[in-house]
């Protein structure tokens, strides 16, 4: 049960990082096309703010159900933690799918600290 549990609130933050990711960046990519970059910036703002609602139904849920508190395997530093390296790894398929953007050795090297974080997140 616990176990199930701990996917469920990894996937349901997957999902909802990818409605956040897009809620916070997509915009950028859009501006690109004709009609979009003419929008004035309150008009971006509610077209993001209308993607991340979806973020919050996904991320709530996440942290109802993988809280320890409620019955659930993590902290609610372990939950942030693992939020932020999930963020991470959204952002990164984002940024590499929808930007194409290139990751040197610096990047890499930063992630790699952040899962670090998430091992010592997780240490008693």
């Amino acid at each position: 049960m616990i176990l199930s549990k701990g996917f469920s609130t990894i996937g349901l933050l997957c999902v909802s990082n990818i409605f956040m990711t897009c809620a916070w960046y997509l915009h950028l990519k859009l501006q690109t096309l004709k009609g979009f970059s003419s929008w004035p910036l309150w008009g971006v703002v509610i077209f993001s703010w209308s993607i991340a609602l979806f973020e919050y139904s996904f991320m709530v849920p996440a942290n109802r159900i993988g809280f320890v508190g409620n019955g659930g395997p993590f902290t609610l530093v372990q939950l942030k933690v693992i939020q932020e390296c999930v963020t991470l790894f959204i952002f990164t398929l984002f940024s590499l799918l929808v930007f194409q953007n290139r990751f040197g050795w610096n990047h890499l090297a930063s992630f790699l600290c952040l899962v670090g974080a998430v091992y010592f997140a997780f240490q008693k």
